[in-house]
């Protein structure tokens, strides 16, 4: 008999903050030299100092893997070298800038992948990110700071985590510390406070992060707590059965462009209701191939964009897509459907009345969320 055990996977501690500079980078480093001194051994995947003086004295005494050089287009990058670390085998291991997107060339496209690589092979990860980078916020986030966020993190990655700390400073003082050049050198700083760096962006950056951290604790003592039946079924002396209502979502993919929006909207929703996801799309013809070329690109790139936030996608075939979409949700117990706002036709008169309208008539018995595409 093999006394082999399997390798338990790694434990994720994720240090959540809404901006740079408010110490996220800083805390991380100090917890790690916290485990360094009770006897752990703690290694430093990968640290972006900044140029901050108080948190590079925090990296003394504590290992640093060397870095790999990826040469790309005729110059050499830097990235951290999880194969590196995987030979070390640490117990701990602390990386910095979670979202990062690695150079072309480079074993995986994403850090946090180098990260879930990591976990795999049993080793613990400290790390930081702020709440912008969270995919399923993505829209709301270009609503709030007039910017495109292209790092993103899959929701479920977050939520896997044995813990989210929030890293909090009040944005008066975030701004105190900008302008005294402790996050950025004088020119940078400037530029920030021009641009992102304004209290009324700040206040709703952090009331985001804030509300986030609350949802992830009230999911973990959810996820502890004995469940709590909402019905029973069952005679007195003969023992109960209990019955816990489950929340379906339905997300509608099509080509149009507002459907990354809607599938982000519906994997929030879902998160927050711990509800089962699927992403269906209705087309005349099993065949995608038959279909043109961009309207298969938008819907492929739709579908691939649900599976990695881990929805659970559909193809379904059907001349009527309203009619195909209701009869789905009613044989898998779809709760509520979401679907895109049609654009507005050019010929009114001449169009078919709109998708969306049909599956509000059709779907009566359930809720049905008409998603407008968020301003540009």
């Amino acid at each position: 008999m093999s006394s082999l055990a399997p390798k338990r996977a790694g434990r994720l501690k994720v240090f959540l903050g809404y901006a740079a500079g408010v110490g996220k980078t800083y805390k991380m480093l100090l917890e790690a030299q916290a485990l360094r001194r009770a006897g752990h051994d703690v290694v430093v995947g990968y640290f972006e100092p900044h140029g901050r003086a108080d948190t590079i004295a925090q990296v003394q005494g504590l290992e640093l893997i060397p870095r790999a050089q990826v040469e790309y287009r005729g110059h050499v990058f830097e990235e951290m070298d999880t194969a590196a670390i995987l030979a070390r085998a640490p117990e701990i291991c602390a990386v910095d800038e979670f979202p990062h997107t690695n150079v072309p060339g480079s074993p995986r496209t994403k850090r946090w992948e180098d990260v879930v690589v990591l976990l795999d092979a049993g080793i613990d990860v400290l790390t930081t990110m702020n709440i912008q980078h969270l995919e399923s916020l993505n829209d709301q986030m270009r609503e709030i700071t007039g910017v495109q966020v292209r790092e993103t993190i899959p929701d479920w990655v977050v939520k896997d985590a044995a813990e989210v700390v929030f890293i909090d400073l009040p944005p008066q003082a975030l701004l105190n510390r900008l302008q005294r050049g402790v996050i950025y050198g004088q020119e940078k700083a400037q530029r920030a406070l021009d641009n992102f760096f304004k209290e009324p962006t700040l206040a709703a950056l952090r009331e985001l992060a804030l509300r986030q951290t609350a949802h992830e604790v009230e999911l973990r003592q959810s996820e502890t707590a004995p469940a709590t039946p909402v019905g029973q079924i069952g005679q007195a002396g003969t023992g109960a059965l209990s019955v816990e209502a489950r929340e379906r979502i339905l997300i509608h993919v099509t080509a149009q462009n507002a459907t990354a929006g809607l599938i982000r909207r519906g994997r929030r929703v879902a998160d927050y209701l711990r509800a089962d996801c699927f992403a269906v799309c209705v087309l005349p013809t099993s065949d995608m191939e038959l279909l043109p070329s961009a309207e298969r690109e938008a819907i492929e790139q739709s579908l691939d964009f649900a599976r990695k936030l881990h929805i659970e996608t559909r193809v379904l075939e059907g001349e009527d897509a309203a009619v195909a979409l209701v009869d789905f949700a009613r044989r898998n117990g779809v709760t509520q459907i979401f679907v895109a706002r049609p654009p507005k036709p050019r010929l009114p008169l001449l169009e078919r009345r709109p998708i969306a309208m049909r599956v509000v008539e059709l779907a009566k018995d359930m809720q049905v969320t008409v998603v407008a595409e968020r301003r540009k």
